[in-house]
């Protein structure tokens, strides 16, 4: 069945390190797909941004997954443990895109937010991510053509 005429099934991961705002990430990440006509078919947690590529890689093997968003915060700290961190990820959640042909939404606020620049973030970056991965599964040719 073509995806414009069934339901587009996203599933999510969320970082529960920060869970006070990962909860309205996600409270507004579900709103999001629930606006743009998406079912969501799997919400998994957990313990923090790093754990999520391997989340990821798992959930995009399912066939009953069209897309994923990974929901976040990378926070600032002392260090660049948390930039190291966060290139990492990222790259890892890329490569997992890649290789299922299947898109990820980047709902990963920082690296390097301070706590008031999070809390700023937390319901437009939840909802950005929704709505890139809803886009590229509706209009992206690659994406309509693999189905």
């Amino acid at each position: 069945m073509a995806k414009s005429k069934q339901k587009l099934r996203l599933a999510i991961v969320a970082a529960d390190f920060h869970e006070k705002l990962t909860e309205v990430m996600l409270a507004a990440a579900s709103d999001e797909a629930a606006q743009g006509g998406a079912l969501i078919v799997s919400t998994q947690r957990v313990a923090g941004c790093y754990e999520a590529p391997l989340a990821a890689e798992r959930t995009l093997r399912k066939r009953k997954v069209d897309a994923l968003v990974v929901l976040g915060c990378i926070e600032k700290g002392e260090t660049l443990h948390g930039e190291v961190m966060g290139h990492v990820v990222q790259r890892a959640l890329v490569e997992t895109s890649l290789r299922h042909d299947k898109p990820v939404g980047l709902g990963i606020i920082g690296p390097g937010a301070t706590p008031k620049q999070a809390e700023a973030r937390k319901e437009s970056t939840a909802r950005s991510a929704v709505r890139a991965v809803l886009r590229a599964l509706t209009t992206d040719p690659a994406f309509a053509a693999a189905e």
